[in-house]
């Protein structure tokens, strides 16, 4: 099986199968422009700009998940994102992507990246995970997307190789991307 098998939704609604980036090198990431990790949305841009004649898309999927870091709806999501941060790489509808309610392809993702921890060598890292075992100890718990911002690297082939968490910065991303380019 590969993420081949899955439809996501533009946010218009209309349905896209994800076979349409079959071949391309897939960078999946749960946003929320409201979170302090926005910030995150100019590095995955510029990423972009630098690999996408490469072979590079990144699909973006905004969540309302996590402190309710996303709280409008899709067609504001998608202009304040683009007006904001400049963001021109695939935005997708609004989903969950843990629990019960998770998209399916954010199941298959978790399920095929477990959960590894946080860099707890870095400040960032040690933060996260103090704040979530001590605040969040169910979202702590288990393989499911941590918080806003984690990163799936999908291979040409449609399989995922390489998971990395929110407080992950994509210059660390790169070298990884570059040798599956």
């Amino acid at each position: 099986m590969s993420i081949y098998q899955f439809q996501v939704n533009k946010m218009d609604g209309s349905s896209v199968p994800l076979s349409a980036y079959q071949g391309k090198l897939l960078v999946i990431v749960n946003t929320a422009s409201q979170c302090s990790y926005s910030r995150q949305f100019a590095d995955l841009q510029q990423l972009y700009e630098n690999y996408r004649e490469q072979g590079l898309e990144i699909l973006a999927f905004p969540c309302n998940q996590f402190n309710d870091k996303e709280p409008d709806r899709n067609a504001e999501v998608e202009r304040y994102c683009r007006g904001t941060f400049g963001v021109t790489f695939p935005l997708f509808e609004k989903v969950e992507v843990r629990g019960a309610g998770a998209h399916p392809l954010f199941q298959y993702l978790t399920q095929q990246a477990p959960f590894q921890g946080f860099d707890t060598q870095s400040s960032s890292g040690q933060w996260m995970d103090d704040f979530l075992q001590n605040k969040y100890p169910d979202i702590y718990a288990g393989d499911g997307v941590k918080w806003n911002f984690t990163k799936f690297v999908i291979d040409r082939h449609g399989h995922v190789a390489a998971r990395y968490e929110t407080t992950t910065e994509i210059k660390d991303m790169e070298p990884a991307i570059q040798s599956l380019l």
